[in-house]
């Protein structure tokens, strides 16, 4: 049923077609049934921690053009991130990448595979794809995990999907995923200087060089941001609940986050 991808757009909307190419790609790989021991993996010999899981997260951009999006999020106002020291991975211009987790090797996860179709799909483009093992032991309040991948946007100074993914464990695991897919916003340049305003008129905003409001409407900056107004093209805000082995897709039109907890236990 792949093989027409442009009659099965024509045919299902545009949230279900998504979730139903997912649910072909994922099905369609193996999982492994024991991961190979390395460096980043809990020694059994050692012993574990109690609660001990290996986490994976899956970052991808689906590839479409943005007129194609049916939301209309351009004026939807944005709460500014929470501050951070943890990083799940962020670029910065010059292509460093920086995370400050002790991730696993790719050939050690479950998603591995399903990453790798996925590329192969020509449909998404994989951001992220890392694990790491860590504890989540009942009534955990994990640090929000900085995101900053994509295209470099110039003239904002920001990656074009930023945002936090939070890990919770309460009875169950919880997965908040916060993240916004920037775009530069549409902007008409000043034909000419406005004059002076009169006494008790709020100034004129001035342009910058390109011709990008200086003071733009607050709801289309990235908060922290001045002089390049950008606006969202789509965002993800959704806390999902987790059991052990469980595949979790959480989406937008244009992004997506795949989630999967391994518990590790002594024999593995």
């Amino acid at each position: 049923m792949w093989s027409n991808p442009l009659l099965i757009d024509g045919l299902l909307p545009r949230r279900t077609l998504i979730r139903t190419l997912f649910a072909g790609l994922l099905l369609s790989f193996p999982f492994a049934g024991h991961a190979q021991e390395s460096a980043s993996s809990p020694n059994s010999a050692q012993g574990i921690p109690s609660d001990y899981y290996r986490a994976e997260l899956v970052i991808l951009e689906r590839r479409i053009e943005p007129s194609a999006v049916n939301e209309n999020m351009k004026g939807r106002a944005v709460e500014p991130a929470p501050e951070t020291e943890a990083v799940l991975q962020a670029i910065a211009q010059d292509g460093t990448v920086q995370t400050t987790l002790d991730l696993a090797p790719t050939s050690e996860l479950s998603l591995n595979s399903a990453a790798q179709r996925l590329v192969n799909s020509g449909r998404y483009r994989v951001l992220v794809n890392a694990g790491w093992y860590q504890a989540f032991p009942p009534d955990y309040d994990g640090e929000p995990l900085k995101v900053a991948v994509g295209d470099w946007l110039e003239r904002a100074g920001v990656r074009e999907i930023e945002g936090t993914i939070t890990i919770d464990r309460q009875r169950y695991l919880h997965v908040d995923v916060h993240l916004n897919h920037w775009q530069y916003a549409e902007s008409t340049p000043m034909a000419e200087i406005a004059e002076a305003p009169a006494e008790g008129e709020a100034p004129v905003a001035a342009t910058t060089e390109g011709g990008l409001n200086e003071q733009a409407d607050s709801n289309t900056l990235q908060p922290g941001l001045t002089g390049t107004p950008l606006e969202l093209l789509t965002w993800i805000r959704e806390t999902r609940r987790m059991r052990s082995e469980e595949i979790h897709f959480l989406d937008s039109p244009t992004i997506g986050v795949l989630v999967f907890f391994k518990k590790i236990e002594a024999t593995d």
